[in-house]
């Protein structure tokens, strides 16, 4: 018999990140607090009345690529172009700094007397998975803030799309050395080639779109939905084709769209009734009922205290100190670095095929786990105290 038990965990969710959204905003924290708090709390970690379903799942992986493509809706393309050289830098140091400390961090605690060359794979693997950012939940705290617009939100932004394709990158290069039959070579030509679909993508559907703005000046409903599609297929295109996260394709394809001045405001509120009324809550949700702690003994524990306190610090150092070298004041360096803590989906994602290859034992993974869900979990509190 077909299980229905689907709606009731939609409805659960939807109700308690909504009620939980609002107690965050009464102690001046922004919603997305609450709505991942929902997720340790009802999740298999704590109460465990909500489990991780594939639909959850897929649900889930829509939600942060609407919100990345509104995200790129709300760039505002002079800034970005403005922080171009900047978050360059501030990605590329702030990819170094936490791979060194994660490689270092598991030696620390793992490494052998005469490290072996699985040794060096592991702590690779380990200083790949804090190189990653995941910005949706920055983008989500700054859009609350209204801090999206402008400097800080444009150098967080473009240093993450950066960051996360120089992370893919390192990614590969491990799987690569642990799996000889990989190219690292066709890899590169994948990137390159991922770059330059955006490209012809962007000159030839900003111009379809201009033609269907001056064409049906009022047919907004039908351009909202066009947009939307592009968006899913952006993110197809990325993930499937070029191997390139989905959530970088859904961005590009909202940074093609931002600069619709007449229409983009407008395709920014429908994605976003369709997005927060269903999607988002449920991969906020998500992230958060990823933290099961099974397995976690005394020096795991340990390790995981120490790997939080590198992953944190790493971040806030290496992409601090990038946007210093960018002429950025004190403060503004220090919200860089807050807004690329946290790890979220991305390091998970990460840390799944580090398993699947055999480079991050069972027992370790929820140590991973733990780093991962408590940067995601910190980072719009510490933005918001800063900003």
């Amino acid at each position: 018999m077909e299980s229905y038990s689907f709606l009731l965990a939609v409805a659960v969710i939807l109700l308690s990140t909504k009620v939980f959204g609002v107690l965050s905003q009464k102690v001046n924290m922004p919603q997305v607090v609450g709505a991942l708090l929902v997720g340790v709390v009802l999740g298999p970690g704590c109460l465990n009345l909500l489990q991780e379903t594939d639909f959850l799942m897929q649900a889930g992986e829509i939600g942060v690529i609407l919100l990345m493509f509104q995200a790129g809706l709300d760039t505002e393309f002079d800034e970005l172009k403005k922080a171009g050289k900047a978050a360059f830098v501030i990605a590329l140091i702030g990819v170094i700094v936490p791979f060194l400390g994660g490689t270092a961090t598991y030696i620390l605690f793992f490494g052998s007397p005469e490290i072996t060359h699985m040794d060096l794979l592991k702590a690779g693997f380990i200083g790949v998975i804090l190189t990653a950012t995941s910005v949706s939940i920055s983008v989500e705290a700054l859009r609350e803030m209204g801090k999206l617009k402008g400097k800080i939100g444009a150098s967080i932004l473009g240093a993450a799309v950066i960051d996360d394709i120089l992370g893919i990158m390192a990614l590969t290069i491990i799987m690569g050395i642990a799996s000889p039959g990989v190219s690292i070579g066709f890899i590169f030509l994948k990137l390159f080639l991922f770059f330059v679909f955006v490209g012809i993508c962007g000159f030839f559907v900003f111009r379809i779109f201009r033609y269907f703005q001056r064409k049906h000046p009022h047919g907004k409903r039908r351009i909202a939905i066009y947009a939307m599609s592009f968006c899913l297929v952006m993110a197809y295109c990325a993930e499937v084709f070029f191997g390139v996260a989905d959530i970088t394709g859904a961005y590009f394809a909202g940074l093609i769209l931002c600069n619709l001045t007449d229409i983009r405001e407008y395709i920014v509120a429908r994605v976003g009734i369709t997005s927060y009324m269903f999607f988002t809550p449920i991969f906020f949700a998500g992230v958060g009922m990823k933290t099961v702690l099974t397995g976690m003994n005394g020096p795991l524990l340990t390790f995981s205290i120490v790997l939080l306190l590198v992953a944190i610090t790493s971040k806030m150092v290496g992409c601090g100190l990038g946007s210093k070298l960018c002429g950025y004041t004190n403060k503004e360096a220090l919200s860089v670095g807050i807004g690329m803590i946290s790890r979220g989906e991305v390091a998970l994602i990460v840390a799944q095929k580090g398993s699947q290859a055999g480079l991050i034992s069972p027992d370790m993974f929820p140590a991973v786990v733990l780093v991962v869900v408590v940067t995601t979990l910190i980072t719009p509190i510490l933005l918001k105290l800063q900003m």
